[in-house]
């Protein structure tokens, strides 16, 4: 069973940044995917940005963090990474990594609702003073 764990989350004032990594292990799957998301307190999650496990590009980021987080994983798919600049109070969210299943049958295979996703991290909690 494919287990997550996220770590790098803290408090930092609003223009700074943070790293957060995402360990991956136990994956049973040839090809699947992998993706960033967070959820603030009474908000809906949102999906940051998904990967192909077989792949190195990044398939989407959401607009709210294009252009200040970046995300990216290692040559062994073994450890996910977000780099965050230029945070936002509204960035103030409990951030997750995720692993679910390839959808060969979409467009984007990896671009799909939260919920399909099968395994989560416990998450990592990221604030932001204004």
């Amino acid at each position: 069973e494919v287990q997550l764990v996220e770590s790098g989350g803290g408090s930092v004032q609003a223009g700074g940044s943070l790293r957060l990594s995402c360990v991956v292990s136990g994956s049973t799957s040839r090809r699947y995917c992998l993706g960033w998301f967070r959820q603030a307190p009474g908000k809906q999650r949102e999906r940051i940005a998904a990967l192909d496990s077989a792949g190195a590009a990044i398939t989407n980021y959401a607009d709210s963090v294009r252009g200040r987080f970046t995300a990216s994983k290692d040559s062994a798919e073994t450890t996910l990474y977000l780099q965050m600049n230029s945070l936002k109070p509204e960035d103030a969210a409990m951030y997750y990594c995720a692993a679910g299943p390839y959808g060969a049958w979409l467009t984007r295979p990896c671009e799909y609702a939260p919920n399909e996703y099968y395994a989560w991290g416990q998450g990592t909690q990221v604030t932001v003073s204004s």
